[in-house]
């Protein structure tokens, strides 16, 4: 039936609409293009397939080189660093040294300020002076009156030494004198007992016997008196201790002297050592203590106390060289060495040390502290406050 039709169009198209003629033959090119169309798209679907069994080779390269980087970057950081141990647990340590008065008193004056750098020497306060102005005059003068007590009593030695000498000789003297007297009295008294009694009187023969008894006592005083005098060198040795006395008396004067000249020199608190005044505690017309804090005085020597752990302490030895980075100045670089390795780990000297001899012990890594010196890289302008954080990096030799 369809062919038959076609046949009669085909009969009938010689004498067809011209309109009709142009429709047919755009439909035939629309027929043709679709056609062609639907072609092509098999052609193309039959060949993504064969290209995605096939994939490319740029990804594998590019897994290649990124694996030959990190290779080279890590062999390049082992061999750099193989050599070295650092730790970020250090840092800056110096001595401060509290400074308070040895005497106690009002502070009149105050002559330095907060973080003021100041020179061994200089003075940093005053404190009210007149009391110790007091002491001194005092001992001063207890000094002098020490010093002519001593005087009298070396001159009452030299006088000894020449008067009891002469006293003894003396009451010799005068023993000898009071027994010849005794013999005279005992001569007469005899002479008068062996007279006729017609010759002499009774009163005669009493004053005879009353002139032995007189030389008699007279005889036992003067040998009463050798005795005494006879005690020359000990009264000597009396005077000479005397001496001694008043020179020990002396001697605690100049020391009671000294201490008040001490107490006022105290008065004027210095720095005992260059560094930078911190931590002030005081103002004028402060009543301050002996003994109580005004400053701290930081000394400008420093170093780093660096806490390694103790799997980095196989090949640590004091020398070695230091490199050290501060991170307040990250461009900074300070060279140094290792100068000492605590004989003990922080915790063993903590306030409170770890007790592992209970049941619940964890084994964990210690550190010790590590004292590294500053060699070089520090500059007076710019000095480096205690606390800091660095990093020094140690070159195993």
């Amino acid at each position: 039936m369809e062919n038959n039709h076609g046949s009669d169009a085909k009969a009938r198209s010689p004498a067809a609409d011209p309109d009709e003629n142009d429709r047919a033959v755009k439909a035939e090119r629309l027929e043709k293009t679709a056609t062609s169309s639907q072609s092509a798209q098999s052609g193309q679907d039959s060949e993504q397939p064969e290209k995605r069994d096939r994939p490319g080779k740029k990804p594998l390269i590019m897994l290649a080189v990124v694996v030959l980087v990190m290779i080279v970057v890590g062999l390049y950081f082992w061999l750099t660093t193989r050599n070295q141990e650092t730790t970020d647990d250090a840092f800056i340590e110096g001595d401060a040294v509290t400074i308070a008065p040895r005497i106690g008193g009002y502070v009149v004056n105050l002559a330095v300020g907060d973080n003021q750098r100041v020179r061994k020497g200089d003075l940093l306060a005053q404190i009210d002076p007149r009391d110790a102005m007091a002491e001194r005059d005092r001992a001063q003068a207890q000094l002098g009156l020490a010093e002519a007590q001593l005087h009298q009593a070396e001159v009452q030695l030299s006088l000894a030494k020449v008067q009891y000498p002469a006293q003894l000789t003396q009451a010799r003297s005068q023993q000898v004198r009071a027994e010849a007297n005794l013999q005279n009295a005992e001569s007469d008294y005899r002479r008068q007992r062996n007279v006729d009694p017609r010759a002499t009187s009774q009163q005669r023969v009493d004053n005879a016997s009353a002139q032995v008894r007189s030389a008699r006592a007279d005889v036992a005083n003067a040998r009463a008196q050798v005795e005494v005098a006879a005690q020359v060198d000990l009264q000597i040795r009396l005077a000479a201790s005397m001496v001694e006395a008043r020179r020990q008396q002396v001697g605690q004067a100049k020391a009671q002297l000294e201490t008040a000249r001490l107490n006022l020199a105290w008065t004027d608190v210095r720095a005992p050592f260059d560094g930078y005044v911190t931590r002030r505690n005081v103002q004028p017309g402060t009543l301050v203590q002996a003994g109580s804090s005004l400053f701290s005085v930081v000394s400008p020597a420093i170093w780093v106390t660096a806490n390694f752990k103790e799997t980095q302490l196989e090949r640590m030895r004091p020398g070695q060289k230091v490199n050290i980075t501060v991170d307040a100045w990250p461009d900074r670089e300070l060279h140094g060495h290792i100068d000492s390795i605590q004989q003990g780990t922080g915790s063993r000297f903590s306030a409170f040390p770890a007790e592992n001899a209970t049941g619940n012990f964890v084994k964990i890594v210690q550190r010790v502290p590590v004292k590294i010196v500053i060699d070089r890289g520090l500059d007076a302008d710019q000095p480096l406050p205690l606390g800091l954080s660095v990093a020094p990096k140690v070159i195993i030799e």
